[in-house]
């Protein structure tokens, strides 16, 4: 089609994740990339035939309509702020934020631009958190009143680089004590309960594998919502063991428990059921899933994972279509804040501290 979104991909080697779901949607067109590493920039640029490559972000900027920051965290908010300004949709990465007193800069940088923001948590639109929030949505777990995510990933061996350095995981997800990176686990329970965390309690483990860390080895993190709902949130990227990202979900009228790993399958009560309490294995209502997952478009067929493919298309309808974005800046606020205002609660010995609500700031 004529007169597509130009896209450009800031930070080459987890941005090149992208090629995909953009190469299936007809309205736009990945036309450069930046990245600061010149090796992996050209490498990138020639594996998907990118046009224009810049190793300076600002120069980018005048040469498309969009970008993806697959940025370290530190620098989503200036480059968000700076794409916003002229004009520039833009696709962040995870966590919105890194610093509680930018989210307002970034808060207003949305408001004020005529380009939209939304962050691009991947857990809210995996398949099985689909299908849990629709059943919700059909009230089949009733009033929902306790949650829980945890991502667990050793990821030690991404704190240095080839030569030793620090990398910005070093500094920006371990280098401070907190519920750090928690909107893998936060943002698909916070789409179940439908509102957002009023107030946190966080304690950790202690430092217990890696002495060189601020951050202690599990944390823990407790968030009261607006219905007075409770979510246990883990977060532990230091801890010797293989990963896992697990969830659960209580309501009124059924649960649900997501796998915990060798070959164990999600699965769920309801009672509905009537009065077996025996669990049944998720993958038995598939068919409640929404109708795009049951039959989704023609573009969608050559991207292998469809929660990618959706992820973007969403974003880029609100463009065409001038709407909201499903994930827009006041969702990504409610996922990464509460993360961010656990370190003041761990600090005092995990005392409840209150999430402010960005929909009220000024």
């Amino acid at each position: 089609m004529a007169n597509k979104l130009k896209v450009g991909i800031v930070g080459a080697h987890r941005g090149s994740s992208y090629f995909q779901p953009f190469s299936t949607i007809a309205e736009t067109d990945v036309t450069a990339v930046c990245d600061i590493n010149e090796a992996t920039l050209q490498s990138v640029a020639e594996r998907f035939n990118v046009p224009h490559q810049f190793t300076d972000y600002t120069e980018m900027l005048d040469a498309v309509d969009l970008v993806v920051l697959a940025t370290p965290e530190n620098l989503h908010v200036p480059q968000s702020i700076e794409a916003l300004e002229a004009g520039k949709h833009v696709i962040s990465e995870v966590t919105a934020a890194v610093k509680l007193e930018e989210c307002y800069d970034l808060v207003r940088a949305v408001r004020k631009s005529s380009a939209k923001y939304t962050m691009a948590e991947n857990t809210c639109y995996s398949k099985h958190n689909v299908l849990i929030r629709n059943m919700v949505e059909t009230g089949m777990f009733g009033d929902v009143y306790f949650g829980e995510g945890e991502y667990v990933h050793n990821v030690k061996s991404l704190h240095h680089d080839a030569d030793g350095n620090p990398t910005w995981r070093y500094y920006w997800q371990v280098g401070i004590n907190r519920c750090n990176y928690a909107t893998h686990s936060l943002g698909p329970v916070l789409q179940w309960f439908g509102e957002r965390v009023v107030s946190v309690c966080s304690l950790g483990t202690g430092v217990k594998t890696d002495s060189e860390h601020a951050m202690e080895d599990t944390v823990m993190m407790l968030c009261k919502t607006e219905s007075d709902g409770l979510i246990k949130i883990r977060i532990d990227m230091l801890s010797n063991r293989p990963a896992n990202s697990y969830f659960s979900l209580q309501g009124t009228k059924g649960c649900y428990e997501s796998s915990r790993g060798l070959g164990a399958a999600p699965k769920l009560w309801l009672s509905e059921f009537g009065i077996s309490e025996q669990w049944r294995p998720l993958s038995q209502f598939d068919d409640l899933l929404p109708e795009r997952w049951k039959n989704p478009p023609a573009e969608a067929q050559n991207v292998g994972d469809l929660g990618e493919y959706f992820k973007v298309r969403d974003f880029i309808d609100s463009i065409l279509n001038d709407t909201t974005p499903p994930l827009d800046v006041y969702a990504a606020m409610d996922f990464t804040v509460p993360g961010l205002v656990s370190e003041e609660s761990i600090a005092n010995g995990g005392a409840p501290v209150e999430v402010p609500d960005f929909r009220e700031s000024e």
